[in-house]
């Protein structure tokens, strides 16, 4: 699959390996290519981002807003409404674990562990993310799997980077409208 990857995609994934390495993960998760994403300059992703308003602070907002579910152990803000309603408060259980272990000791990422080998391992959604660019870059009739195509995928498959960036307007059929052209939008 990583053969028919553009030269933006492979930087994408090589960029959600680092922030993997430099935040201590265990493994390389969705939330990783989402924030590789928004590294990107002067890719199909970035002017479609830009094009949807996300840039300069905004493009911040979100890496904030994605680091703020990594302390909440990758809960999304639909997974903590729906413990709330059983009467669990996440804040509360993230406050009183961070209060005894530090700050970020929910998000998975240890720094204090090696890696066993020398490959990093992709987690379950960052995999997902991977196979799910694959069917939109052959569903589009797309010979390769370029930056814009795992961005389609961040935006579809459900999780933290999916509503991070639909909480900042960037969703699925707003990223067709920018890259593909998807006509005029209209009034309900």
């Amino acid at each position: 699959m990583f053969e028919r990857f553009t030269k933006d995609a492979r930087a994408v994934v090589q960029g959600a390996v680092g922030h993997a390495e430099r935040s201590g993960a265990q493994s390389v998760d969705a939330e990783h290519l989402l924030l590789a994403v928004l590294d990107r300059e002067a890719s199909r992703a970035s002017f479609a981002l830009a094009s949807l308003g996300l840039a300069g602070e905004r493009r911040e907002a979100v890496r904030e807003a994605v680091v703020e579910a990594r302390r909440r152990a990758g809960l999304s803000r639909a997974d903590a409404d729906a413990l709330a309603g059983l009467g669990i408060d996440v804040s509360e259980i993230v406050a009183r674990v961070e209060e005894v272990h530090g700050v970020g000791a929910m998000s998975g990422d240890r720094k204090d562990r090696g890696w066993w080998s020398g490959r990093r391992t992709f987690g379950r959604a960052a995999k997902n993310i991977l196979e799910q660019s694959l069917r939109t870059a052959v569903s589009r009739g797309d010979r390769h799997i370029g930056d814009e195509h795992l961005l389609l995928a961040l935006t579809v498959r459900p999780g933290v980077p999916a509503e991070v960036l639909a909480d900042h307007g960037v969703t699925y059929e707003s990223l067709i409208r920018v890259l593909y052209g998807g006509g005029e939008a209209k009034a309900g």
